[in-house]
Parts: structure tokens; C-alpha cells; sequence
């Protein structure tokens, strides 16, 4: 063979393996690009703005921190229909607290009840006989369970003494409670001009009950109660759909449309949702639990600073004690979107001079939360102990230093 076609002959050989190599390597799984953890893709991402809902007003609250996680008309007075017997449950639970009234007391259905709530009515009703009594847990139950409107005037009645002396005492806890922008004038939520609420209102008293009453709170999940032969489901759709709802209540007239104050408890996590003015009761519900899935989805809340506990220590003239130590009165807690926790900032405004006596509990400035650039918490500090005036030559040395140190 002439040397110049062995040389030919391997030259194409080789371009020859030199392109089966190029096909393979082609042909070959190539590595994926390094993944990113799914907690840090999700956390990147905004938080989507909350369900569409039907209905006049509507809000979702964070029980913990009592923060509003979105909300649409939250100060419009709205009519409360049988919401409204939360407030009464509330009112009896404080009363039965304070020994004013106890479980087994045996509660009248009078005829002013029966006739004013009772089957005869439009409305809901619990049954029970009239002119006969029943224990007041067992006619709670009917109020909450069966949203009996006869029951919600029998009890009134009997804490009370009428539904006009029951209405002032509801308006008092109510004020205590702090629902500022509501007026109400009978025990059960049947329409009058001067009944009426807002959902931010509705809110802090589902709230209230749940922090306050646990025990009495419990009975809004009972699905169903027997009065006599006459057996009655919980309105509450919720209740069946979602085993985290444990309440709270259903309401409707044709004044106030379909209403819905919802709860439900996730992990360390409760919410609170009012829905005011729907279409129908399947809507209440199916709304009221998809502002319920949106708040647990995107949200969450920390705690981030204990009652009591010091937060800063400033330094005080004229004291008996050179410094005091601020805090807060109550834990102060932040709802936000998930993921934004390392984003907070605080901030603390007190004043550049402090000067004894200072009284324990003594407001000192502000802590301030921010997110964003917008505030998301505030509070007072306060002083976690009393600094008593000190002696005159003290006094004296003070007033020379801090005149001496003065711009």
C-alpha cells in the first residue's frame, strides 16, 4: 500500500470515531442544573391577594396577634342577624363566671319567648315547651346549636330579668371587649334599626369567646342537638367540610342576607373569618373557607416580645436607681406573609432624658415594628419596675450633670 493512502485511510478513520464520540456525547443525559430547596423558590414569590368574596363586607383576623389579614369594608355597619348570640353566649358565660347564674339553673320558655321566637315565628327555634324549664346548658345549647331564637329570650330573661336589661348588659361586655362601632338591642339578631355591628366588631368577639370561654366556646361544634322528638343540624357547613372549623356562627334575615363568623385552628395557628351579606348559605361557607385556606397558606405569626420581659434599659436621673428596664404590658405578636420574618425591623422611641420617680407600669415610649417600610405593630413600653426619687444631694449632683452635659 503507498504511504499517501495509509495516511488517507487513518485520517478518515479517525474523523470517523472522532464523530461517533461527538454522537454519544450528544446523545448522553446531560447533568440537570442544581436545584433550588422549595422552601426558598416559594418564599421568593409574593403573597397573592386573598379569594374573592361574595358579599356587603368581609374580614379575616388572626386570633393571636389580632391583626387584620385582609378585609373589605371592615368598619361598615352591617346587621349581625344570629351572629349576635355569640354576644349573648359570652355575656351568660361571664355571668355564670362571676356566680350570677350557674349550669343547672332551670330556665323559663316563657310566653314572651315562645311566641316572640318560638315555631310560630319566621325564625330559628330551639323547641323546647313552652312554660316549662330546662337547665340553662341544655337551653345554651339549643341557642348555639339550633341558633334557637326562643332560647336566646328564655336566657335573657332569666340572667337579666328582660331582653331590654340583657341588651344594656350586652352593650357593656361589648365595650369591654372593645367592639367600639356596634349597638345592640335584643339577645338573638331579628332586624331593628338600632341593632348593629361592623366585622371588625364581630371579629374581637369571636375572638373574645375563644380566648375568654373556651368551655362555653366548644358548643359551636356540636353538629347537632335533640330537643324532645325534634332533632336540628348546626348551620355551619364548615363543620363538615373541614375538620379544622370549630366554629363559630351562622346568621340570616332578609335584612342582614347570609352571614358566617368562622374559626379554625391549624398547628399553633387560629383564625378568625366574617363573611356579611352573601347570597346563600352554600356561598357563606364556600367563601368563608377560602379566606380560611388563603390566611393559613400565607401567613404566619410570631411572637416577638414577651410581657414582662426587658426589651431595653434606660439610663434615669434623680432615681434611687441609675437605670430602668422597659418592656411591654401584654406579648406583643406580628402576622405577616410567610417568609418575611427576617425582614422585620424594630425601632423604639423614648425619650432622651428620664427623670425619677418613675411608677411601675409607667408608659415610656414606643416600640415599633416595620415591614416594607410600613408599620405592622406598635406598642407602649413601660417600666418594668418603679424608680423612687432619690436623696437631695443626689438630686443636686443630677441637675449639675445633666446641666453640664446639656447642648
Amino acid at each position: 500500500m503507498k504511504p499517501a493512502v495509509f495516511f488517507h485511510r487513518i485520517a478518515v478513520a479517525a474523523l470517523a470515531t472522532a464523530a461517533v464520540g461527538l454522537a454519544l456525547a450528544q446523545d448522553a443525559p446531560q447533568p440537570a442544573p442544581a436545584a433550588q430547596p422549595a422552601a426558598a423558590l416559594s418564599d421568593a414569590l409574593p403573597t397573592p391577594p386573598p379569594p374573592s368574596v361574595t358579599g356587603t363586607a368581609w374580614l379575616l383576623m388572626d386570633y393571636a396577634s389580632g391583626q387584620v389579614l385582609a378585609g373589605e369594608n371592615v368598619d361598615q355597619r352591617v346587621e349581625p342577624a344570629s351572629i349576635t348570640k355569640v354576644l349573648t353566649s359570652y355575656v351568660i358565660a361571664a355571668e355564670m363566671k362571676a356566680g350570677k347564674v350557674k349550669p343547672d339553673d332551670q330556665v323559663m320558655m316563657s310566653e314572651n319567648a315562645w311566641r316572640s321566637g318560638g315555631a310560630g315565628t319566621d325564625g330559628s327555634y330551639s323547641g323546647f315547651p313552652v312554660n316549662q324549664t330546662a337547665p340553662l346548658i341544655e337551653m345554651e345549647k339549643g341557642m348555639v346549636v339550633q341558633s334557637g331564637n326562643d332560647a336566646a329570650i328564655a336566657l335573657a330573661e332569666h340572667v337579666a330579668g328582660s331582653e331590654e336589661a340583657f341588651a344594656a348588659l350586652m352593650n357593656a361586655y361589648a365595650q369591654r371587649i372593645g367592639m367600639k362601632n356596634s349597638n345592640f338591642v335584643n339577645s338573638h339578631g331579628l332586624s331593628d334599626p338600632e341593632h348593629y355591628s361592623t366585622p371588625r366588631d364581630l371579629a374581637l368577639l369571636g375572638r373574645a369567646m375563644v380566648r375568654d370561654f373556651p368551655e362555653e366556646y366548644a358548643y359551636n361544634k356540636i353538629r347537632e342537638f335533640t330537643v324532645g322528638p325534634i332533632t336540628q343540624r348546626n348551620r355551619n357547613l364548615l363543620l363538615w367540610r373541614d375538620s379544622s372549623v370549630d366554629g363559630i356562627k351562622t346568621g340570616h334575615h332578609s335584612g342582614a342576607g347570609y352571614c358566617l363568623m368562622a374559626s379554625a385552628v391549624r398547628g399553633d395557628q387560629r383564625l378568625v373569618s366574617v363573611v356579611m351579606g352573601s347570597t346563600s348559605e352554600a356561598q357563606r361557607a364556600t367563601d368563608s373557607l377560602a379566606l380560611l385556606n388563603w390566611g393559613f397558606r400565607f401567613h404566619e405569626t410570631h411572637r416577638l416580645y414577651d410581657a414582662g420581659k426587658a426589651i431595653s434599659t434606660q439610663k434615669v436621673w434623680k432615681g434611687q436607681e441609675n437605670e430602668v428596664q422597659l418592656g411591654v404590658a401584654a406579648p406583643l405578636l406580628v402576622s405577616l406573609p410567610r417568609g418575611k420574618y427576617d425582614q422585620l425591623k424594630p425601632s423604639m422611641d423614648v425619650p432622651a432624658t428620664l427623670v425619677a420617680p418613675i411608677a411601675k407600669g409607667q408608659a415610656i415610649g414606643k416600640v415599633r415594628v416595620t415591614l416594607d417600610g410600613k408599620v405592622v405593630a406598635e406598642r407602649p413600653l413601660v417600666a418594668l419596675q418603679a424608680v423612687e426619687e432619690a436623696g437631695f444631694f443626689k438630686r443636686l449632683w443630677h441637675e449639675f450633670l445633666m446641666w453640664w452635659n446639656a447642648d
